[in-house]
């Protein structure tokens, strides 16, 4: 007959403990290897919009982003825009410079594709449509969300590359050209991969796909 050995008090303490830890690692790595668990998927064939016509849906890695374009604020930007998107310019595009809870910056159409990204150029390359002459709006607020035009250190630069801020920045009115704003999908946006040590990011997310509602 085998005899019992009963578990002393310290003994189950330390084996709920052991499990307790065990469950806590796994949930962990869990979460962070499936970090798009608590995102919203955001369906816009289910969503009643103002002005279809102006609505460009941005899908990366968490699902879908909408965005609503603002031609009556910035219409020149706003058509080359919708033009890039039309084109498909914009699919596979890399988010290369990444402000944590700040920024996304993303559109370079020559060194920022997935096919040929290139470290060393990224946010230096152009399209073939030349420059924008830059729509500044005093008036405009850039709020959580605002989409615009990056540009050079120079006005007028504006060309293809384009950033949405993730937090209110005041000081960017007037400086930038605004294009639209995120209506749907911010939280989405806040887990694009930023860079451990630069704002400048190491193997990027990519834009999946960019498309117009209509």
């Amino acid at each position: 007959m085998i005899k019992k050995i009963k578990a002393s008090l310290s003994e189950k303490i330390l084996f709920i403990f052991l499990i307790s830890l065990g469950i806590l690692t796994f949930s962990f790595f869990f979460i962070t290897k499936n970090k798009c668990i608590f995102i919203k998927k955001i369906d816009p064939e289910k969503i009643q919009f103002n002005n279809p016509e102006n609505i460009a849906i941005m899908n990366v890695e968490c699902g879908n982003v909408i965005i609503e374009l603002l031609p009556e604020t910035s219409p020149n930007s706003v058509k080359r825009f919708k033009y890039l998107i039309k084109k498909g310019s914009y699919n596979h595009s890399a988010f290369y410079r990444v402000i944590k809870d700040t920024l996304i910056q993303a559109g370079d159409l020559e060194y920022g594709n997935i096919d040929n990204i290139n470290y060393y150029k990224v946010g230096s390359g152009q399209s073939s449509l030349g420059n924008l002459n830059s729509e500044l709006n005093n008036e405009f607020e850039f709020k959580e969300g605002t989409v615009a035009f990056a540009r050079g250190d120079e006005l007028n630069t504006e060309d293809s590359e384009f950033f949405i801020i993730l937090k209110n920045i005041p000081l960017y009115t007037g400086e930038y050209t605004p294009i639209g704003k995120v209506i749907y999908g911010l939280d989405t946006l806040k887990k694009i991969k930023a860079g451990s040590k630069s704002e400048y990011v190491l193997r990027p997310n990519f834009i999946n796909y960019f498309k117009l509602l209509n």
